[in-house]
């Protein structure tokens, strides 16, 4: 393992996750039975997108400021609860069928104005196979993203507030990894046609608390630490760590990322019980007890930058 000043730190070794994976079934393989899906999570969909659109209604005639802060308060735990229910479609965790799983994904996609869930299944699933590999992995930071940013308060502030159009600015780099389907724009159509419904029936205000959920629930917000908790380097060279912390019950177990890693075919229910049944594997690795202190943490201290992520060499150079 190498690194460089400002730079990414470099990883001559496999990913460490599918190596736990075979050493847990073989100490643990009553862990097996915990593979499965969840179809109760779609009724979790239906409630919290049935919500997002009740609350953007009743804030119709209130001022752009209420609407500022619900979103704060509680607009982006529910988004938030929508991306984690998008990730487990994704996974193909809440139905058997592709299909019915992308239809569970687009639903959860409606008050996010922005359509994502099926573009997301694509980047997902390669960041799994390549993690830290540069041109299949999605979830790393560009290396011209990461020297705009640099490590002050503010750039890392505005990253995390602009961190959508981040994300999409990646993009050009990836290799083999389609973009657009029929199933895409079938998501475009419902999330955008939403938006314009929004507009038309309920207002601009309306849609305005919509906007500030998803930037909140994804940004600059302590819910927002979640994207540096999953694999930004705060203890190297362990390079996923796991939160374990009471956001979990809102945020559905996406905090348990070190197990989601080890086993993506386990839903979010029964990701507790993997760390319950295997703890020798996990008691041992560093993990973080608050988002808040991390969210904090990572805008103060200079040494936590975009830069601090593991790379390794793959079949994407």
């Amino acid at each position: 393992m190498s690194s460089a000043k400002k730079d990414f730190l470099y990883s001559n070794q496999p990913e460490p996750h599918k190596i736990r994976t075979r050493e847990i079934l073989k100490s643990h393989p009553e862990v097996r039975n915990l593979i499965g899906r969840n179809p109760f999570s779609f009724l979790i969909i239906l409630f919290v997108t049935a919500l997002q659109l009740l609350i953007a209604y009743l804030l119709k005639d209130q001022e752009w400021w209420l609407a500022l802060i619900v979103a704060f308060f509680i607009g982006a735990f529910a988004n938030h609860a929508c991306y984690v229910l998008i990730h487990e479609a994704a996974h193909n965790l809440i139905f058997k069928s592709r299909a019915f799983n992308n239809i569970a994904g687009i639903f959860a996609d409606i008050p996010n104005v922005v359509p994502s869930a099926i573009s997301f299944r694509s980047y997902h699933l390669k960041h799994h196979s390549y993690q830290g590999d540069y041109y299949l992995d999605a979830d790393l930071p560009s290396k011209w993203e990461a020297k705009l940013i640099g490590s002050s308060a503010f750039g890392k502030a505005f990253w995390e507030m602009m961190f959508p159009v981040f994300q999409v600015l990646r993009t050009p780099r990836l290799k083999d990894i389609p973009f657009l389907n029929f199933w895409t724009i079938i998501n475009w159509i419902v999330v955008f046609g939403t938006d314009a419904l929004v507009i038309i029936f309920f207002g601009w205000n309306s849609f305005l608390y919509l906007v500030f959920s998803f930037f909140f629930s994804i940004g600059f917000h302590p819910l927002g630490a979640r994207w540096i908790q999953e694999h930004f380097l705060v203890a190297p060279p362990q390079e996923t760590y796991s939160y374990y912390g009471p956001a979990n019950i809102v945020a559905l177990n996406v905090g348990y990322h070190n197990e989601h890693h080890d086993f993506p075919s386990i839903p979010w229910n029964n990701l507790p019980k993997v760390k319950a049944i295997a703890p020798e594997f996990y008691d041992n690795l560093v993990y973080h007890k608050s988002w808040t202190k991390l969210w904090i943490r990572f805008l103060t201290d200079p040494d936590l930058s975009l830069f601090s992520r593991m790379l390794r060499e793959g079949r994407g150079n």
